[in-house]
């Protein structure tokens, strides 16, 4: 959920029970006043009517209205105290119940006691109360509305400085030549972001130009030693009189120099790949290529008896040629080692993806490190651990997914290109 998306929910939230609450408050405080009035009304009539008995011992003429009328009847009893009452009238004229306030009171006239009761409807002050409640709402809805679109393209605006330098950050590559340099905002929070970043990258950028030119010239000053042992044990292998002890010594150092030089190879080939910029504009032949280095690895296919199958289709990608040699170089290289002797190798191709299947000796390979360097499955030592690695790299490059999976005693590994 975005920060936004949280910010409103936690404010239209509040903002709704705070309304609620303050309607709900607002409604009894204007009943109770509009009461109050009302009854202020009534109180005044009542005022009235004793005056007019005090002046003239006479009852007055009483000019009723709609929404208000008296009535005078004998009465026995005497009211102690003048009495409130609410009830419900029928209404003949308008064919429906309102409410009406009355007031009780008794008065004596020439000897006589009389019980005066003045009515007034509520139906107005009710109606005024709708009105001002719909008012209200009305009011808070509107509120609501522009609060929440003033805070969108408030908050919008003020975290765009935000997404910018995120956006700078995303794009920003190790391989640069320069350090990531965000610009300096008005806003504090985000210039001390900015500045946190900048600081970040620099020592980043700084500590990774190091690493690589310390790894370009550990590989390139191992050149030199490996092609002077190469030299010295051929030397010693083309002597006649080394005894058969020293010529199993010497072949075992000979195979330990063309391991060390393969992983020189590969270790380099990685650095090339991470520090350079490739371009995956060329039009390879994907399918060509595929057929051609299975065509110059027939003879260690057939060295271990193996069966390949096919099933490949002549479709052409943008890509890098080089680099689709390498991934495909080391993928055959991956399938013809660890392939048991008499096994089937099964190779697909068609314009969404590239599998690569073989025959398993045991179970399944880790999948969390099968494409880290230098992982080797624990029954097999050869290799140098970096071949799934480089084509891991390749196919991050390229926009490929590069998968594996472990099914019905085979090893799948798929390339799904990107579309």
């Amino acid at each position: 959920m975005k920060l936004f998306a949280k910010y409103n929910r936690i404010n239209i939230t509040v903002t709704i029970f705070t309304f609620v609450l303050g309607s709900v408050a607002f409604y009894f405080v204007l009943n109770y006043v509009l009461t109050r009035q009302l009854k202020e009304t009534l109180r005044s009539e009542q005022f009235e009517i004793i005056h007019y008995v005090e002046q003239h011992n006479s009852l007055p003429e009483i000019q009723n209205t709609r929404h208000q009328w008296v009535t005078i009847e004998k009465s026995t009893a005497v009211l102690a105290k003048p009495r409130f009452n609410d009830i419900n009238i029928y209404n003949e004229k308008e064919k429906e119940t309102e409410p009406v306030e009355q007031l009780l009171f008794t008065v004596k006239v020439s000897g006589e006691y009389f019980l005066i009761t003045v009515n007034k409807s509520k139906a107005e002050t009710e109606d005024l109360l709708q009105l001002i409640i719909l008012v209200t709402i009305g009011m808070i809805a509107l509120i609501l509305l522009l609060n929440f679109l003033i805070n969108r393209n408030v908050i919008h605006r003020l975290w765009q400085p935000f997404y910018l330098s995120i956006n700078r950050v995303k794009e920003y590559h190790l391989n640069n030549r320069q350090s990531l340099h965000l610009p300096k905002e008005n806003t504090d929070e985000f210039n001390l972001l900015n500045e946190s970043l900048n600081a970040m990258t620099q020592s980043i950028h700084q500590d990774y130009q190091a690493l690589k030119a310390f790894t370009e010239n550990a590989s390139h000053e191992m050149q030199t030693p490996l092609a002077v042992i190469r030299s010295k044990t051929e030397m010693l292998l083309q002597q006649q009189n080394v005894s058969e002890e020293a010529m199993k010594q010497i072949m075992g150092i000979e195979e330990g120099i063309q391991k060390l030089s393969r992983l020189h190879q590969s270790l380099l080939l990685l650095t090339k790949i991470e520090n350079t910029h490739f371009t995956f504009d060329e039009k390879v032949a994907l399918g060509t290529l595929l057929l051609q280095k299975i065509e110059e690895k027939k003879e260690l296919f057939e060295s271990k008896h193996l069966t390949v199958i096919q099933d490949i289709q002549f479709i052409t990608l943008p890509f890098h040629q080089q680099l689709a040699e390498i991934l495909i170089n080391n993928l055959l290289s991956n399938t013809i080692r660890y392939t048991p002797e008499n096994g089937v190798v099964n190779i697909e191709l068609d314009k969404e993806k590239l599998i690569v299947r073989n025959t398993a000796t045991e179970n399944s390979l880790d999948v969390e490190k099968i494409f880290q360097r230098f992982y080797k499955a624990q029954q097999n030592q050869e290799g140098t651990g970096l071949g799934l690695a480089i084509v891991k790299e390749i196919g991050k490059m390229a926009g490929f997914d590069v998968q594996y999976l472990f099914h019905n005693n085979y090893h799948i590994f798929t390339i799904y290109f990107k579309q």
